[in-house]
């Protein structure tokens, strides 16, 4: 190997020295000559060579890699490490309200009024319960420019017993209450004083009954006894029940009821002769209810027979019951409609409960509404307010209308010098259009608002006596701190009509005019101070305007009216 070097590096050197040789030998001179060319030149292009990216090494001294293997050793180490736990931060609660069972109730103002209450809810185990309620309000009455005595008294007592058992529970309750008025609304006050006064008592007792799981659900009974000092009186019984029908795969809800009514007045309004009424009423309504996403429907009748046991006479009544609602947004649009009737039992307790002016003279008969149907949407505007609006129209035959009774002139009873009212029985329909309005923060704030119109048109009377055109009220209740509260109520009545007949038991023919009743507004607050968990004071002012208003023709109210008092909560 070292030998061919040699010869590669001798050639070398004698092909460099013959290289140089020659170019010293042109460069000495060039001579000149011509050039044949036989054929034109046609170049190629010969196939390259390509080097291989990873050429193969044919060398016994390449290193082959060794194969490594790694094996991982899991050691556990021992950790001494606690996190520390977290703490909630503490929240600052209100102290629980103690809720008592019992309160007691006294307050007295100017008209020498007196206003008290007792309650008592006593639980006797843990299904038995007994209670009472015993109430009073009285005052003086001392309204200006009336000669005649306008006190009241309103004396009330009501006990109940009640238990609960596995699958029902039930009540048993009944009471009593006495109530003394004066017809002292006289159109002439300057005649000469005589007793005004006249007197309602009642007593009754009942009870209910409630069943979780049964065919039977519900029933209720009531006795009332209610007569007057003038001679007169009625009894009423009314039995009602509820139930379930299951026909096929759905259940038919139902309502069965039995009301009856008798009773007589000592004469009526022009002559002494005995006046009696016995009204049974026998109804039962089926209905069914269906939901389906967002409509709620329920479809029902009104079956209904009238035995009129004094004339003899009996009549049957059907009437729609049907009501539905759709969700048109969640919970703050809401429409809703309905069509309803019924047999209205109307009743001398009821007509004096109204109006405790009524002589004791009336025809009594039920009203026929042969339908009420409405229209209207409600909802939520926040989670705090709600809303109503609606729209009414319905139609009442012998609808009782409260109005004036004449002065028949001679031999007159003390309700007889056009001092009270009697009852006139018309068909009248009925529209009215109305909303109200809710708002509820918190539960220490409350406020509501409400307001009705009203449009009549009657048959037989020249006017629907004594029935507001427009009605409206508005109350709220503020809890302002731990110990203060407030609130206040306000109502509107609008204008009303009533008749006035004059020149009764004169030579004269009666002269019959209509007398408009100005509408009145009526404010009245209270505020208290809770003293201890069970003792708290408060005040209260009625008829803040001081307006001399006229509830029903000639019958003035009080001006404004202050009253204190105190509370007491209590267990035992």
């Amino acid at each position: 190997m070292k030998n061919n070097l040699k010869y590669i590096i001798l050639a070398i050197i004698t092909l460099n020295v013959a290289i140089t040789s020659a170019q010293e030998r042109e460069s000495d001179s060039i001579e000149g000559g011509t050039v044949n060319v036989v054929k034109p030149y046609t170049p190629t292009v010969s196939d390259a060579f390509k080097i291989k990216e990873v050429p193969s090494l044919n060398d016994s001294t390449t290193i082959k890699k060794k194969e490594i293997k790694y094996n991982i050793f899991s050691i556990p180490v021992a950790s001494t490490f606690t996190p520390a736990k977290g703490k909630a931060a503490t929240v600052d609660k209100e102290k629980a309200v103690k809720l008592y069972d019992n309160y007691a109730s006294l307050g007295v103002g100017t008209y020498t009024t007196i206003l008290g209450e007792v309650y008592l809810n006593h639980a006797i185990s843990r299904t038995e319960r007994v209670g009472g309620y015993f109430s009073h309000h009285s005052s003086s009455g001392d309204i200006e420019d009336i000669n005649f005595d306008n006190n009241f008294s309103e004396t009330g007592l009501n006990a109940h017993y009640s238990q609960k058992l596995r699958d029902y529970s039930w009540k048993v309750e009944g009471g009593f209450q006495l109530q003394r008025f004066n017809w002292y609304g006289l159109p002439d006050q300057s005649v000469d004083v005589f007793d005004v006064g006249h007197s309602f008592y009642t007593a009754n007792i009942g009870g209910n009954i409630k069943f979780d799981d049964a065919i039977f659900k519900k029933g209720s009974v009531l006795f009332r006894r209610f007569g007057d000092d003038q001679d007169s009186g009625e009894n009423r019984f009314v039995l009602k029940s509820g139930f379930d029908v299951p026909v096929a795969d759905e259940i038919i809800n139902a309502e069965a009821t039995i009301d009856y009514l008798v009773g007589s007045f000592d004469r009526n309004y022009y002559v002494a002769e005995e006046l009696n009424y016995s009204n049974i009423i026998f109804g039962i309504a089926p209905s069914y209810k269906m939901t389906q996403d967002d409509l709620s429907l329920s479809l029902g009748v009104n079956l209904t027979y009238f035995n009129d046991t004094e004339a003899s006479d009996g009549k049957f009544f059907i009437y729609p019951n049907i009501t539905a609602s759709y969700r048109l947004v969640d919970e703050l649009l809401i429409a809703y409609g309905s069509i309803e009737g019924g047999l209205n039992q109307n009743s001398y307790y009821d007509f004096a409960q109204e109006n405790p002016f009524v002589s004791p003279t009336l025809f009594i008969t039920p009203t026929d509404q042969a339908y009420n149907a409405a229209l209207g949407i409600k909802g939520k505007l926040s989670n705090t307010m709600s809303y109503t609006i609606n729209g009414r129209y319905f139609a009442d035959k012998n609808k009782a209308l409260f109005k004036s009774n004449p002065d028949v002139g001679i031999d007159r009873e003390n309700y007889q010098f056009g001092n009270s009212f009697g009852i006139a029985y018309d068909d009248v329909t009925t529209f009215s259009i109305g909303g109200e309005l809710n708002v509820d923060i918190n539960r220490n704030f409350k406020l509501g608002l409400k307001a009705d119109y009203f449009a009549y048109d009657t048959d037989n009377e020249a006017e629907a006596w004594n029935l507001p055109d427009i009605e409206a009220s508005a109350f709220l209740d503020i809890q302002i701190d731990e110990h203060w509260f407030a609130g206040a109520n306000l109502f509107f009545v609008g204008e009303r009509k009533d008749e006035l007949v004059t020149g009764i038991g004169t030579l004269s023919l009666p002269v019959v005019s209509t007398i408009s009743l100005d509408s009145y507004f009526d404010a009245n607050a209270h505020a208290g101070y809770k003293i201890t968990d069970q003792l708290s004071a408060f005040a209260k002012v009625n008829n803040i305007a001081n307006q001399n208003y006229n509830r029903w023709m000639n019958y003035q109210v009080q001006g404004i009216q202050f009253l204190v008092g105190a509370t007491y909560q209590f267990d035992f």
